[in-house]
Protein backbone atom coordinates (compact mmCIF):
# COMPACT_ATOMS: atom_id res chain seq x y z
CA UNK A 1 0.00 0.00 0.00
CA UNK A 2 0.93 3.40 -0.81
CA UNK A 3 1.63 5.33 2.44
CA UNK A 4 -0.87 7.97 3.23
CA UNK A 5 1.68 10.65 4.04
CA UNK A 6 3.25 10.33 0.82
CA UNK A 7 0.36 9.70 -1.18
CA UNK A 8 -0.72 13.31 0.09
CA UNK A 9 2.61 14.77 -0.71
CA UNK A 10 1.99 13.12 -4.20
CA UNK A 11 -1.34 14.75 -4.43
CA UNK A 12 -0.13 18.32 -3.53
CA UNK A 13 2.69 18.21 -5.99
CA UNK A 14 0.02 17.56 -8.58
CA UNK A 15 -2.33 19.89 -7.30
CA UNK A 16 -0.24 22.79 -7.69
CA UNK A 17 1.74 21.48 -10.63
CA UNK A 18 -0.53 19.96 -13.12
CA UNK A 19 -3.78 21.62 -12.28
CA UNK A 20 -5.43 19.57 -15.52
CA UNK A 21 -4.23 16.62 -13.62
CA UNK A 22 -5.97 16.94 -10.67
CA UNK A 23 -9.11 18.08 -11.61
CA UNK A 24 -9.15 14.97 -14.58
CA UNK A 25 -8.07 12.87 -11.41
CA UNK A 26 -11.02 13.10 -9.59
CA UNK A 27 -13.29 11.49 -12.50
CA UNK A 28 -11.23 8.27 -11.47
CA UNK A 29 -12.80 5.51 -8.75
CA UNK A 30 -10.15 6.02 -5.84
CA UNK A 31 -8.62 2.54 -6.61
CA UNK A 32 -7.22 4.17 -9.65
CA UNK A 33 -6.88 7.80 -8.63
CA UNK A 34 -4.80 7.20 -5.90
CA UNK A 35 -2.01 4.72 -7.61
CA UNK A 36 -2.43 6.96 -10.24
CA UNK A 37 -1.68 10.17 -8.60
CA UNK A 38 1.66 8.30 -6.99
CA UNK A 39 2.79 7.44 -10.53
CA UNK A 40 1.83 10.79 -12.37
CA UNK A 41 3.89 12.14 -9.33
CA UNK A 42 6.86 10.80 -10.47
CA UNK A 43 6.22 11.20 -14.19
CA UNK A 44 5.81 14.83 -13.30
CA UNK A 45 8.84 14.92 -11.15
CA UNK A 46 10.76 13.35 -14.24
CA UNK A 47 9.64 15.81 -16.72
CA UNK A 48 10.20 18.71 -14.11
CA UNK A 49 13.69 17.44 -13.70
CA UNK A 50 15.14 16.94 -17.39
CA UNK A 51 12.60 20.98 -18.48
CA UNK A 52 14.13 22.76 -15.46
CA UNK A 53 17.20 21.58 -14.38
CA UNK A 54 20.67 23.27 -15.28
CA UNK A 55 21.82 19.75 -17.02
CA UNK A 56 19.49 18.14 -18.49
CA UNK A 57 21.30 14.81 -19.15
CA UNK A 58 22.74 14.37 -15.76
CA UNK A 59 18.81 14.64 -14.49
CA UNK A 60 17.93 11.73 -17.12
CA UNK A 61 20.93 9.76 -15.79
CA UNK A 62 19.90 10.13 -12.15
CA UNK A 63 16.30 9.43 -13.22
CA UNK A 64 17.64 6.10 -14.66
CA UNK A 65 19.36 5.25 -11.11
CA UNK A 66 16.17 6.21 -9.28
CA UNK A 67 14.20 4.41 -11.54
CA UNK A 68 16.56 0.91 -11.23
CA UNK A 69 15.98 1.64 -7.32
CA UNK A 70 12.32 1.83 -7.28
CA UNK A 71 12.00 -1.41 -8.95
CA UNK A 72 14.77 -3.44 -6.92
CA UNK A 73 12.44 -2.21 -3.86
CA UNK A 74 15.23 0.61 -2.64
CA UNK A 75 13.68 3.66 -3.62
CA UNK A 76 15.29 6.80 -2.67
CA UNK A 77 13.98 8.55 0.53
CA UNK A 78 11.36 10.47 -1.28
CA UNK A 79 8.19 10.45 -1.36
CA UNK A 80 7.50 10.11 -5.00
CA UNK A 81 9.92 7.63 -5.52
CA UNK A 82 8.45 5.67 -2.35
CA UNK A 83 5.08 5.83 -3.81
CA UNK A 84 6.11 4.88 -7.04
CA UNK A 85 7.86 1.74 -5.30
CA UNK A 86 4.38 0.89 -4.08
CA UNK A 87 2.61 0.88 -7.22
CA UNK A 88 4.87 -1.08 -8.89
CA UNK A 89 4.80 -3.87 -6.11
CA UNK A 90 0.70 -3.23 -6.33
CA UNK A 91 -0.03 -3.36 -10.10
CA UNK A 92 3.07 -5.60 -11.20
CA UNK A 93 4.25 -2.29 -13.74
CA UNK A 94 6.52 -3.67 -16.21
CA UNK A 95 9.82 -1.97 -16.23
CA UNK A 96 9.49 -1.63 -19.94
CA UNK A 97 6.90 1.50 -19.57
CA UNK A 98 8.63 3.71 -17.41
CA UNK A 99 12.04 3.10 -19.70
CA UNK A 100 10.12 4.25 -22.88
CA UNK A 101 8.58 7.42 -20.84
CA UNK A 102 12.73 7.35 -19.80
CA UNK A 103 13.86 7.26 -23.26
CA UNK A 104 11.33 10.17 -24.45
CA UNK A 105 12.85 12.66 -21.98
CA UNK A 106 16.59 11.22 -22.94
CA UNK A 107 15.79 12.45 -26.24
CA UNK A 108 14.55 15.73 -25.28
CA UNK A 109 17.71 16.12 -23.53
CA UNK A 110 19.72 15.21 -26.24
CA UNK A 111 17.58 17.67 -28.37
CA UNK A 112 16.96 15.26 -30.55
CA UNK A 113 14.78 15.92 -34.49
CA UNK A 114 12.84 13.65 -35.84
CA UNK A 115 13.35 13.18 -39.64
CA UNK A 116 9.61 11.29 -40.48
CA UNK A 117 5.82 11.41 -39.27
CA UNK A 118 6.91 7.82 -38.16
CA UNK A 119 10.38 8.90 -35.77
CA UNK A 120 7.94 11.79 -34.76
CA UNK A 121 5.08 8.90 -33.65
CA UNK A 122 8.21 6.71 -32.24
CA UNK A 123 9.11 10.10 -29.74
CA UNK A 124 5.15 10.32 -29.13
CA UNK A 125 4.60 6.53 -28.29
CA UNK A 126 7.81 6.86 -25.46
CA UNK A 127 6.24 10.43 -23.68
CA UNK A 128 2.99 9.77 -24.03
CA UNK A 129 1.57 6.68 -25.16
CA UNK A 130 3.57 4.71 -22.22
CA UNK A 131 1.68 6.67 -19.61
CA UNK A 132 -1.16 5.40 -21.66
CA UNK A 133 -0.21 1.96 -21.32
CA UNK A 134 0.84 2.61 -17.11
CA UNK A 135 -3.02 3.89 -16.85
CA UNK A 136 -4.53 0.49 -18.22
CA UNK A 137 -2.12 -0.90 -16.01
CA UNK A 138 -3.78 0.84 -12.71
CA UNK A 139 -7.26 -0.25 -14.20
CA UNK A 140 -6.19 -3.81 -14.50
CA UNK A 141 -6.48 -3.91 -17.93
CA UNK A 142 -3.90 -5.79 -19.96
CA UNK A 143 -5.99 -6.72 -22.98
CA UNK A 144 -3.79 -5.98 -26.56
CA UNK A 145 -6.93 -4.85 -27.97
CA UNK A 146 -7.71 -1.90 -25.30
CA UNK A 147 -3.86 -1.12 -24.59
CA UNK A 148 -3.53 -0.57 -28.58
CA UNK A 149 -6.15 1.79 -28.38
CA UNK A 150 -5.07 3.67 -25.58
CA UNK A 151 -2.01 4.30 -26.83
CA UNK A 152 -3.42 5.89 -29.87
CA UNK A 153 -5.11 8.37 -27.36
CA UNK A 154 -1.54 9.06 -26.26
CA UNK A 155 -0.14 9.17 -29.28
CA UNK A 156 -3.07 11.85 -30.64
CA UNK A 157 -2.38 13.50 -27.08
CA UNK A 158 1.33 14.10 -28.15
CA UNK A 159 0.29 15.50 -31.80
CA UNK A 160 -2.07 18.11 -30.31
CA UNK A 161 0.40 19.20 -28.04
CA UNK A 162 3.40 19.43 -30.84
CA UNK A 163 0.82 21.13 -33.28
CA UNK A 164 -0.08 23.62 -30.41
CA UNK A 165 3.15 24.58 -29.75
CA UNK A 166 5.16 24.80 -33.15
CA UNK A 167 5.85 28.60 -32.49
CA UNK A 168 6.60 28.30 -28.30
CA UNK A 169 9.09 25.51 -29.22
CA UNK A 170 11.24 27.24 -31.96
CA UNK A 171 11.38 30.41 -29.78
CA UNK A 172 13.01 27.97 -26.92
CA UNK A 173 15.54 26.63 -30.29
CA UNK A 174 13.52 23.35 -30.38
CA UNK A 175 11.62 21.96 -33.74
CA UNK A 176 9.53 18.74 -33.30
CA UNK A 177 8.31 18.92 -37.21
CA UNK A 178 9.49 16.46 -39.12
CA UNK A 179 12.22 17.72 -41.08
CA UNK A 180 11.73 16.10 -44.22
CA UNK A 181 8.24 18.40 -44.06
CA UNK A 182 10.49 21.33 -43.88
CA UNK A 183 13.02 20.70 -46.53
CA UNK A 184 10.00 19.80 -49.06
CA UNK A 185 8.89 23.06 -48.08
CA UNK A 186 11.76 25.08 -48.92
CA UNK A 187 12.26 26.03 -45.19
CA UNK A 188 15.73 25.96 -43.33
CA UNK A 189 15.23 24.83 -39.53
CA UNK A 190 18.34 27.88 -38.94
CA UNK A 191 16.63 30.69 -40.25
CA UNK A 192 12.67 29.44 -38.85
CA UNK A 193 13.90 28.62 -35.22
CA UNK A 194 15.13 32.18 -34.52
CA UNK A 195 12.11 34.16 -36.24
CA UNK A 196 9.37 31.68 -36.88
CA UNK A 197 6.39 32.51 -39.47
CA UNK A 198 3.12 30.95 -39.91
CA UNK A 199 3.56 31.01 -42.91
CA UNK A 200 0.89 28.92 -45.09
CA UNK A 201 3.71 25.82 -44.94
CA UNK A 202 3.68 25.67 -41.46
CA UNK A 203 -0.08 26.04 -41.36
CA UNK A 204 -0.54 23.14 -43.72
CA UNK A 205 1.88 20.84 -41.79
CA UNK A 206 -0.14 22.09 -38.41
CA UNK A 207 -2.94 20.82 -39.88
CA UNK A 208 -1.52 17.42 -41.23
CA UNK A 209 -0.42 16.85 -37.53
CA UNK A 210 -4.11 17.72 -36.21
CA UNK A 211 -5.56 15.10 -39.04
CA UNK A 212 -3.61 12.41 -37.80
CA UNK A 213 -4.55 13.48 -34.32
CA UNK A 214 -8.26 13.34 -35.21
CA UNK A 215 -7.78 10.33 -36.86
CA UNK A 216 -6.29 8.42 -33.84
CA UNK A 217 -8.62 10.69 -31.27
CA UNK A 218 -11.81 8.29 -33.06
CA UNK A 219 -9.84 5.10 -33.07
CA UNK A 220 -9.26 5.61 -29.12
CA UNK A 221 -13.30 5.56 -28.10
CA UNK A 222 -12.93 2.33 -29.25
CA UNK A 223 -11.19 1.40 -26.55
CA UNK A 224 -12.89 2.72 -23.53
CA UNK A 225 -15.82 0.17 -23.57
CA UNK A 226 -12.42 -2.41 -22.03
CA UNK A 227 -12.03 0.00 -19.37
CA UNK A 228 -13.67 0.03 -16.06
CA UNK A 229 -17.38 1.46 -15.84
CA UNK A 230 -15.88 3.88 -13.23
CA UNK A 231 -13.09 5.40 -15.39
CA UNK A 232 -14.75 5.42 -18.30
CA UNK A 233 -15.58 9.24 -17.77
CA UNK A 234 -12.11 10.44 -17.04
CA UNK A 235 -10.94 8.87 -20.04
CA UNK A 236 -13.06 10.25 -22.39
CA UNK A 237 -12.35 13.54 -20.55
CA UNK A 238 -9.46 13.23 -21.58
CA UNK A 239 -9.92 12.58 -24.92
CA UNK A 240 -13.04 15.11 -25.56
CA UNK A 241 -10.51 18.08 -23.56
CA UNK A 242 -7.01 17.82 -25.81
CA UNK A 243 -9.22 16.88 -29.28
CA UNK A 244 -11.03 20.73 -27.92
CA UNK A 245 -7.25 22.19 -27.99
CA UNK A 246 -6.55 21.01 -31.63
CA UNK A 247 -10.16 22.44 -32.48
CA UNK A 248 -8.79 25.69 -31.04
CA UNK A 249 -5.56 25.67 -33.05
CA UNK A 250 -7.66 25.05 -35.97
CA UNK A 251 -9.99 28.16 -35.34
CA UNK A 252 -6.74 30.10 -35.22
CA UNK A 253 -6.07 29.27 -38.89
CA UNK A 254 -4.00 26.71 -37.71
CA UNK A 255 -1.38 29.29 -36.79
CA UNK A 256 0.06 27.89 -33.32
CA UNK A 257 2.95 30.92 -33.80
CA UNK A 258 1.30 33.69 -33.31
CA UNK A 259 -1.67 32.16 -30.74
CA UNK A 260 -1.61 29.26 -28.33
CA UNK A 261 -5.03 26.73 -28.75
CA UNK A 262 -6.60 26.46 -25.08
CA UNK A 263 -10.07 25.49 -23.83
CA UNK A 264 -12.31 27.46 -20.78
CA UNK A 265 -13.23 26.46 -18.02
CA UNK A 266 -16.55 26.61 -19.23
CA UNK A 267 -15.34 24.37 -22.31
CA UNK A 268 -13.82 21.68 -20.11
CA UNK A 269 -16.84 21.42 -17.51
CA UNK A 270 -19.13 20.94 -20.72
CA UNK A 271 -17.00 19.05 -22.30
CA UNK A 272 -16.81 16.59 -18.61
CA UNK A 273 -20.45 16.32 -18.77
CA UNK A 274 -20.62 15.15 -22.55
CA UNK A 275 -18.40 12.26 -20.91
CA UNK A 276 -20.59 11.32 -18.25
CA UNK A 277 -23.26 11.29 -20.88
CA UNK A 278 -21.48 9.49 -22.58
CA UNK A 279 -20.57 6.69 -19.90
CA UNK A 280 -24.03 6.67 -18.60
CA UNK A 281 -25.60 6.22 -21.77
CA UNK A 282 -25.31 2.70 -21.38
CA UNK A 283 -24.23 0.46 -18.52
CA UNK A 284 -21.93 -1.62 -20.63
CA UNK A 285 -20.43 0.48 -23.93
CA UNK A 286 -21.48 -1.53 -27.54
CA UNK A 287 -18.06 -2.76 -28.92
CA UNK A 288 -16.91 -1.12 -32.22
CA UNK A 289 -14.72 -3.24 -34.70
CA UNK A 290 -12.58 -0.57 -34.70
CA UNK A 291 -11.11 -1.92 -31.08
CA UNK A 292 -9.69 -4.82 -33.05
CA UNK A 293 -7.94 -2.21 -35.18
CA UNK A 294 -3.80 -3.20 -35.41
CA UNK A 295 -2.20 -0.62 -33.14
CA UNK A 296 0.25 1.79 -35.01
CA UNK A 297 3.90 0.37 -35.35
CA UNK A 298 5.49 2.40 -33.57
CA UNK A 299 3.77 1.64 -29.96
CA UNK A 300 3.44 -2.78 -30.10
CA UNK A 301 6.67 -2.70 -27.86
CA UNK A 302 4.14 -0.87 -25.42
CA UNK A 303 1.70 -3.49 -25.97
CA UNK A 304 4.12 -6.30 -26.07
CA UNK A 305 5.60 -5.63 -22.58
CA UNK A 306 1.87 -5.77 -20.96
CA UNK A 307 -0.59 -7.93 -22.35
CA UNK A 308 -1.04 -10.96 -21.39
CA UNK A 309 -3.36 -12.21 -24.53
CA UNK A 310 -0.66 -11.23 -27.24
CA UNK A 311 3.12 -12.95 -28.13
CA UNK A 312 5.90 -11.31 -27.27
CA UNK A 313 8.48 -10.95 -29.58
CA UNK A 314 11.08 -12.93 -28.77
CA UNK A 315 14.05 -10.64 -29.15
CA UNK A 316 12.13 -7.67 -27.16
CA UNK A 317 13.50 -7.32 -24.00
CA UNK A 318 17.07 -7.58 -25.26
CA UNK A 319 16.65 -5.15 -27.90
CA UNK A 320 14.50 -2.58 -25.72
CA UNK A 321 17.37 -2.56 -23.12
CA UNK A 322 20.27 -2.74 -25.72
CA UNK A 323 18.09 0.59 -27.26
CA UNK A 324 18.15 2.64 -23.64
CA UNK A 325 21.05 1.33 -22.97
CA UNK A 326 22.22 2.87 -25.82
CA UNK A 327 20.82 6.42 -25.33
CA UNK A 328 21.82 6.72 -21.77
CA UNK A 329 25.56 5.29 -22.87
CA UNK A 330 25.33 8.66 -25.09
CA UNK A 331 24.06 11.15 -22.69
CA UNK A 332 26.69 9.90 -19.85
CA UNK A 333 29.56 10.40 -22.57
CA UNK A 334 28.16 13.54 -23.21
CA UNK A 335 28.00 14.53 -19.41
CA UNK A 336 31.65 12.98 -19.09
CA UNK A 337 32.88 15.58 -21.51
CA UNK A 338 30.83 18.73 -20.30
CA UNK A 339 32.22 18.08 -17.05
CA UNK A 340 36.37 17.79 -18.33
CA UNK A 341 35.60 21.11 -20.54
CA UNK A 342 34.09 22.70 -17.06
CA UNK A 343 36.87 21.89 -15.67
CA UNK A 344 39.91 22.70 -18.36
CA UNK A 345 37.59 26.14 -17.80
CA UNK A 346 37.88 26.70 -14.44
CA UNK A 347 41.97 26.13 -15.08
Amino acid sequence: MIDPADLEHCRAVIRTGSLSFHAASKLLPASVRDPALALYAFCRLADDEVDEGDNEARAVIELQERLDLAYAGRPRNAPEDRAFAAVIEMFDMPQALPQALLEGLAWDAMERQYETIADLRNYCARVASAVGAMMCVLMRVRDADALARACDLGVAMQLTNIARDVGEDARMGRIYLPLEWLRDAGIEQEAFLPNPQASPEIREMVRALLRDARGLYVRSEAGIAALPTGARTGIFAARYIYAAIGTAVARNGFDSINHRGHTSKAQKLALIGKSALRTCGSTVLPKSPILYAPPVDEVRFLIDAVATNAPRANDWGQGRTGSLLSVMAELKARENTSSRSSGVAAE
